[in-house]
């Protein structure tokens, strides 16, 4: 006897994750690592007339009064969210990695910390009076930046966990410039506040911004030539 038709359940599709979304979101690091220099090195120095990059500080840049206060705002705005959407990235492509995932989920906070730095902004080097306290914006920019520190050695640190060998060491030497520049960079706060003058500062703080923002684009190629195409 024949049986009617029974028509059969559609497959389930279970997308890879890959795509022009994907791709997006990962280009989103290499994109973040090139804006930061464009704006703050290049363009800042034609906005800022005297602004010394080899002995100042990037968050001079930024300070109240400054001509590139307007500019640099606008930079951290973008920075943060493609720092968030390349963090959303990282974590979309681990699947089943978790310490890859961790290092997305912490580059997420990483960008999401980035507006609490705008109603903090440094005091100018030409109001600071030598042996005053630090105002409460000064006091909460140095918080922050310890805050951040701290943020870039966890995503070092699970970061070099996550993929091969190569990486594993090329992030340990970047561990060690972050902590040795980092560290004199932050000894450096009593000179600014003593109104003493600060040479090779601004190179020593880039060196160690440098590195990591170096590190953000590396890991971004890397993880854009393991996605697969939207047709795979």
């Amino acid at each position: 006897m024949a049986t009617a038709h029974q028509p059969t359940s559609p497959p389930v599709h279970h997308p890879a994750v890959g795509g022009r979304l994907q791709q997006g979101l990962l280009a989103c690091g290499l994109i973040s690592s090139l804006l930061w220099p464009i704006s703050s090195e290049v363009l800042a120095a034609l906005l800022y007339q005297g602004y010394d990059s080899v002995s100042q500080t990037v968050s001079e840049l930024s300070s109240l009064g400054a001509p590139t206060r307007p500019l640099m705002l606008v930079e951290g705005a973008l920075y943060s969210a493609l720092l968030v959407a390349f963090g959303l990235g990282v974590w979309r492509a681990a699947i089943d990695n978790r310490t890859q995932r961790t290092t997305g989920a912490l580059l997420l906070a990483y960008g999401a910390v980035g507006p609490l730095w705008y109603p903090f902004p440094v005091t100018a080097r030409a109001n600071i009076t030598p042996g005053e306290t630090f105002a409460l914006t000064d006091v909460m920019h140095i918080v922050l930046g310890a805050v951040d520190t701290i943020l870039i050695l966890s995503i070092l640190g699970f970061g070099a966990a996550a993929l091969g060998k190569r990486f594993r060491i090329y992030t340990l030497l970047t561990v060690a410039v972050v902590v040795g520049f980092g560290a004199l960079t932050f000894a450096s706060v009593g000179q600014i506040a003593a109104g003493d003058p600060t040479p090779w500062l601004g190179v020593i703080e880039r060196t160690y911004l440098g590195a990591f923002l170096l590190w953000v684009a590396v890991l971004s190629v890397t993880l854009l030539r393991s996605v697969p195409s939207e047709h795979t």
